[in-house]
This record gives C-alpha cells, sequence and structure tokens, in this order.
C-alpha cells in the first residue's frame, strides 16, 4: 500500500454550543462550532436534517444561502437567519 498523501491533519481547540430551539415553523438542534479555522466563521451543524456549513455574517446576508445550504423553505431560512445572527459575530 503507498504512503498516504494528506492535505493537512490538524488538532485543533474548540468551542461548541449545542442549541435546539423551536421557531414558528420549525425545530432546530444545532452544534456551532468556533475555532481558528475558517477565518472567523462558524461551523453550524444541523443534527435533524444532517446538514451543515461554514457561515459568517457575510453569509446570512447571501440570499438563498441558508434555504440551499439547509435545505429549508423561504420561512424556516429566516428563523434560523434570526437565531444566527444572533448568535454569529
Amino acid at each position: 500500500m503507498s504512503e498516504r498523501f494528506f492535505l493537512y491533519d490538524d488538532t485543533v481547540t474548540t468551542q461548541t454550543r449545542f442549541v435546539s430551539f423551536m421557531g414558528e415553523k420549525e425545530r432546530y438542534d444545532l452544534a456551532l462550532v468556533i475555532s481558528d479555522r475558517y477565518y472567523g466563521k462558524v461551523l453550524v451543524l444541523d443534527i435533524l436534517r444532517n446538514k451543515f456549513a461554514i457561515i459568517g455574517r457575510d453569509d446570512l446576508d447571501e440570499p438563498g444561502y441558508l434555504e440551499h445550504a439547509y435545505d429549508l423553505d423561504e420561512e424556516g431560512a429566516e428563523e434560523l437567519r434570526s437565531f444566527l445572527y444572533e448568535v454569529i459575530m
């Protein structure tokens, strides 16, 4: 077997916040992973939908970004966006 070629293999310290809340339309179970990776953006895992995205404030302003990343309709994405605006710096 040939030697494995790693692009990177790092171990970093993270801060992880687990949040569960009910919106008007949907339930959200999220893990927000904060590290020194991703240029200040947050890795947001949607545990119920098995989806994730790396999100910064600029991404929250991007039309259709959350709808596409989390397979949400417009109302569901707006609930999630509203919460993420509160927690992503």
